[in-house]
């Protein structure tokens, strides 16, 4: 389980294909510390380490995982937000994120605004998930909370520390990037589904 703290960022550095598996080499302030067959979190995507070299990890996404997921778009050079799995006796700074992605989003506008920075996001309504007002949702592994909530849209503000220290710096519009809804949010729409057939 994760909580949506990023630690930092990790960059590709290699990229095999293995059938229909697909292997990634990264580099970061964390690989040394890291252990094989550890869980950790790539832009939400909770992926096993199979291999350390210096500086570096390794770990293998299947095909589903590249479908459902941003992480077949990475290319070398490319950067991941990565946290490690929370310890039982830690903070839970963020909320509850399993490292689940149920599905991909767009950005659809960023605005600077007051110092911080305004994103905006839409993605297909058809995967049965929900947004709610002043609720949580992790964009690239990084607990938020939305604002603006319709049917398919929803805001996040990012703080300049946030913008620093994770991939948003990065973002441009039209980037696809992973979302995990609310753990709680989607349970209750269950059972009110279950509840009302």
């Amino acid at each position: 389980m994760f909580t949506g703290i990023i630690e930092t960022v990790a960059e590709v550095i290699a990229i095999q294909d293995e059938g229909t598996n697909r292997q990634f080499k990264f580099t970061s302030a964390l690989s040394h510390e890291l252990k094989v067959d550890q869980s950790v979190s790539h832009d939400g995507v909770c992926l096993t380490v199979v291999k350390l070299e210096e500086n570096a990890h390794w770990v293998v996404a299947v095909q589903e995982t590249l479908q459902k997921s941003n992480l077949g778009n990475l290319k070398i050079g490319g950067k991941v937000n990565l946290e490690r799995c929370m310890l039982n006796n830690g903070r839970f700074d963020g909320h509850i994120v399993q490292g689940h992605v149920d599905q991909t989003g767009v950005v659809t506008s960023i605005r600077e605004v007051g110092g911080s920075w305004l994103f905006d996001f839409k993605y297909d309504v058809a995967a049965g998930n929900v947004t709610v007002e002043k609720g949580s949702i992790a964009v690239n592994g990084v607990s938020l909370t939305c604002f603006n909530s319709t049917a398919n849209t929803f805001t996040i503000a990012i703080i300049p520390y946030t913008y620093e220290h994770t991939g948003f710096n990065q973002f441009k519009v039209g980037d696809v990037v992973n979302l995990e809804f609310d753990i709680i949010g989607k349970y209750v729409k269950r059972l009110l589904g279950v509840a009302h057939r």
